[in-house]
């Protein structure tokens, strides 16, 4: 079987009139991030290449959120060099016996909550890093772009199902 006939029955399409998988008019495209859009950097009829950049959102408020997050994963960090130091310490008062089981309990469920915030703040992080990065809209394949419905001042809310900003034809590379 060979590889049309293969994607066409993975597709679940009939061989009568199945068209190619890839062909398609037009993509709309839109940002992944809610924001305002900032600037859009091509036009109609605007050759592109894959990975270009089409419209930029407003930064401000997602680098502001990378800003918490990061503040979030040192105040985090040290918290958790902290918890490891009194955990360490019970340790050392529970094995020479000075201190109650309770006490070494009660210093390891602080770690382990601090490993967990920790953690948390670092997942935080990544996810503020990638919204920031889909602040910049950008050019899935090689195309045309048919039309720009979205300008500067173009409120976006990725929540919702939001408007195209972009439309590409990928048909005419």
């Amino acid at each position: 079987m060979n590889q049309r006939m293969a994607a066409i029955a993975l597709a679940g399409l009939s061989l009568a009139g199945a068209s190619p998988l890839w062909a398609a008019d037009k993509v709309e495209l839109t940002t992944r991030v809610s924001g305002m859009v900032e600037a859009v950097l091509v036009k109609p009829g605007q050759h592109v290449k894959k990975g270009a950049v089409l419209l930029r959102l407003d930064r401000t408020v997602l680098q502001a959120r990378l800003e918490e997050a990061q503040a979030e994963l040192a105040r985090a960090q040290a918290d958790e060099a902290d918890a490891k130091r009194e955990q360490g310490r019970a340790q050392e008062l529970y094995d020479r016996t000075v201190s109650s089981t309770s006490e070494l309990e009660a210093a390891e469920l602080r770690y382990a909550r601090a490993q967990a915030a920790l953690s948390a703040a670092k997942a935080r992080r990544v996810i503020a890093r990638k919204n920031l990065a889909d602040a910049d809209l950008k050019a899935p394949f090689d195309g045309v772009v048919k039309a720009v419905p979205g300008g500067p001042g173009t409120v976006v809310v990725a929540d919702c199902q939001p408007k195209p900003l972009i439309i590409l034809d990928p048909g005419q590379r």
